[in-house]
């Protein structure tokens, strides 16, 4: 908003405290504040649940694919050939046969459930989920025959196992003899251990090559599911169609939404609902904004009065009042947003002090699913934060401005 000179020298003066105009600055002082607390909340919690979906989205779209191709009955006997269609679909970047099977998985005395995931070795060690999330070990031990396994880093911890520990598997549909089904045992060595960041895999993952999942299961020459990766996560159904058409005889083709529907869909409302929410913050900072000006413009009345006699127009009347309500909005804005970038940055620091001082676990990844708590500020999101408190103030100053501008000064000054 431009100002004349004179408007300028107004407008300073009235954002300023005066003599005996101390509860004005203070009711002008909640409304900057009330602002930069909206504002602060908006872009942490919406950085933060953004954070939180694409955390989600990466890891767990990024170890199980965009979507599987699922043989009936668990099984896929000739998955070459599905495999061969499933490359050769455009839009196909990549196709992963896996074995995925719940076990059991004992060490030292402990016992916890796992589940046993084959992959083919080049798949094990270009896999970009796994790759870089080592913390102990290596991934190039897993060779087909050499035994050795890689485990969650929560497993690790509850086993109490270590890289050269030997994990014994058990699988409980082993061989049939004429005293029953045995359970079938055998002893990996963990080469190992991996931290995704997903506690739910952390806890339970135990990947091996393909080979030796298909020895431990007794599946022969056999993989239950292909894992797909497209060029376009938000497409896949389109682009999986033609081979969902191929593969329809003997296999479904599920991508990441179905396995995934409640998921996601609870954390799209809940991103809605919290900005909806927190958006109610800068409404009420808005009537804050509304309040000190009346209060403002009933202190300076006499002001306008005189200004109005030595030929200031309505409209230059308006203009000062609307740019004190817009100056508090856009301070409270950018404070705002230094204040909760701030506090994204420290985000680790300051939710570790908050639990030392309340001493109850906030990010629990047991119930959050992720060991870290997350943030992705989104540009868009931001821009339209900073878009709906500056419409927000330029409404809460209309009202007071226009009073102030039809100021009768023959009303005002007539006993002075």
């Amino acid at each position: 908003m431009i100002l004349r000179p004179y408007e300028r020298t107004i407008f300073k003066r009235y954002l300023l405290p005066q003599r005996g105009e101390g509860f004005i600055f203070v009711a002008a002082a909640f409304s900057f504040t009330a602002v930069m607390l909206g504002v602060a909340a908006l872009v942490i919690v919406m950085s933060v649940m953004n954070g939180v979906r694409s955390d989600l989205f990466d890891k767990i779209v990024g170890l199980n694919g965009h979507a599987v191709v699922q043989g009936f009955g668990g099984r896929i006997d000739d998955w070459q050939d599905v495999l061969k269609q499933a490359r050769a679909t455009p839009g196909v970047v990549s196709a992963t046969p896996l074995i995925e099977q719940p076990l059991l998985g004992t060490y030292s005395g402990r016992v916890e459930g796992i589940l046993v995931r084959g992959m083919t070795v080049p798949d094990i060690r270009k896999n970009e989920t796994l790759n870089g999330k080592v913390l102990q070990g290596s991934l190039n031990s897993l060779t087909s025959g050499s035994g050795n396994v890689a485990i969650g880093s929560e497993l690790a911890r509850n086993l109490g196992a270590t890289v050269g520990s030997n994990l014994t598997i058990i699988n409980p549909a082993g061989r049939s003899t004429p005293f029953g089904t045995v359970p079938r045992e055998i002893s990996y060595r963990v080469s190992a251990i991996f931290e995704i960041g997903v506690y739910d895999f952390d806890k339970a993952y135990v990947v091996m090559p393909m080979e030796d999942a298909q020895l431990l299961l007794l599946t022969g020459d056999q993989v239950q599911m292909i894992e797909v990766k497209t060029t376009n996560p938000d497409k896949v159904g389109e682009i999986l169609q033609p081979l969902a058409e191929k593969v329809a005889a003997k296999a479904v083709v599920s991508d990441w939404r179905s396995m995934n529907a409640s998921l996601f869909e609870a954390l799209s409302i809940e991103r809605v609902a919290m900005f909806v929410i927190l958006s109610l913050i800068i409404l009420v900072a808005s009537f804050n904004i509304i309040s000190s000006l009346i209060m403002l413009v009933r202190a300076k009345t006499r002001d306008m009065a005189i200004l109005r006699t030595m030929g200031a127009p309505r409209d230059s009347v308006m203009r000062i009042f609307m740019a004190i309500g817009l100056s508090i909005g856009i301070a409270g804005t950018i404070a705002g947003m230094v204040v909760g970038f701030s506090l994204l940055y420290f985000r680790q620091g300051v939710l570790r002090g908050v639990e030392f001082l309340t001493g109850q676990p906030l990010w629990d990844p047991s119930i959050r699913f992720l060991t870290e708590l997350p943030s992705k500020p989104d540009p868009v999101e931001i821009t339209a934060i900073v878009i709906m408190v500056i419409v927000f103030s330029f409404l809460a100053t209309l009202y007071p401005a226009y009073k102030a501008a039809n100021t009768d000064p023959v009303q005002v000054l007539r006993y002075e």
